[in-house]
């Protein structure tokens, strides 16, 4: 059932595992959102589009090397089928590294079509014939596009209104302000010989912020130098 007065937000995935979806988006608050219609799911068989009696989907590099390409003319028929607007996703190593503003993006469209590759990738071809948008979730390898997608979708749908509760919890994440997150404390007070900052038991909001503002300040500057970096020159630049 949809929320009314909600935007749905539509995902396709092109994959040859359909059975891996909606997996844990299945679940939680993604699941719940999934149920009353605020976004929607279609997992695409891409094997489907296979035009012999063994549905293969993939063939050897041309130049030789190790393992298999996934072929153009398949793919292609699989992206005619199901690509109805919005962005063309393939997810790859290679890409443009994710970050929270393409996924604020990604939120603000009605449809986003996902592409998951296997084997060694997918055929250039195809993926230049439909302007595919390569995207990369960080410097490592998966076995496929699909943990991936489901990594994207998550990050994409809990921006959409109706799914989590409190909007200013959303304010405060990581990468809102261009910083990695302050930390948490809760109940107990002291635990372990160990209590929760002095700052956050006093009450007072505005040096709670100040508190949480530069604690994330301070992890961003060891631990994401190249955040730090962008951060220090769009807040000079704000300033001057």
């Amino acid at each position: 059932m949809a929320v009314e007065g909600a935007a749905v937000w539509s995902a396709t995935v092109l994959t040859i595992f359909p059975e891996m979806f909606p997996g844990p988006l299945g679940h939680s608050l993604a699941g719940r959102a999934l149920a009353e219609g605020i976004w929607s799911l279609e997992s695409v068989d891409i094997r489907a589009f296979a035009r012999d009696k063994h549905r293969s989907v993939d063939d050897a590099p041309f130049g030789g090397g190790a393992g298999m390409v996934m072929r153009p003319d398949v793919v292609d028929a699989a992206i005619r089928a199901s690509h109805r607007g919005g962005p063309l996703i393939y997810l790859t190593p290679r890409g443009r590294l994710l970050d929270q503003q393409r996924v604020r993006a990604m939120a603000a469209e009605r449809q986003v079509t996902i592409l998951c590759g296997r084997f060694e990738g997918v055929d250039q071809r195809v993926l230049d014939a439909h302007g595919a948008e390569e995207i990369s979730l960080g410097d490592f390898v998966l076995s496929g596009g699909e943990p991936a997608a489901l990594m994207l979708m998550d990050a994409v749908v809990r921006l959409l209104p109706g799914v989590v509760g409190k909007e200013e919890s959303l304010a405060e994440e990581s990468f809102e302000w261009g910083l990695l997150e302050y930390p948490h404390y809760t109940r107990p007070q002291e635990w372990d010989g160990r209590a929760v900052p002095e700052a956050l038991l006093s009450g007072h909001h505005e040096n709670i912020r100040a508190w949480r503002r530069r604690q994330a300040e301070e992890v961003t500057r060891q631990r994401r130098p190249d955040l730090w970096d962008r951060y220090v020159a769009a807040k000079k630049a704000k300033e001057g």
